[in-house]
């Protein structure tokens, strides 16, 4: 298994947890939660202190996950009809 593996099967789906919304290993820290807590200005190291169950990887994790959508990602142009 590559790092890229291991680290996106830390990243958990599960309707029953937290809506359904991907999750860190199961827990009730969503991966929106991590990235919009990380654009906001909190560090790493303030999340790891705020939720010590995280684990550095669990960043990476989230990296990896956000990586693999952005890349199935397609824009197509569209014509407008005169």
């Amino acid at each position: 298994m590559s790092n890229t593996e291991d680290f996106l099967s830390r990243i958990t789906v599960n309707p029953r947890i937290m809506v359904g919304k991907p999750t860190i290993r199961g827990m009730r820290i969503t991966v929106e939660q991590i990235l919009r807590a990380l654009s906001g200005g909190v560090s790493e190291q303030e999340l790891l202190e705020e939720y010590p169950e995280l684990e550095r990887e669990d960043f990476q994790a989230v990296f990896a996950y956000v990586t693999a959508l952005v890349e199935e990602e397609r824009v197509f142009a569209v014509g407008v009809l005169a």
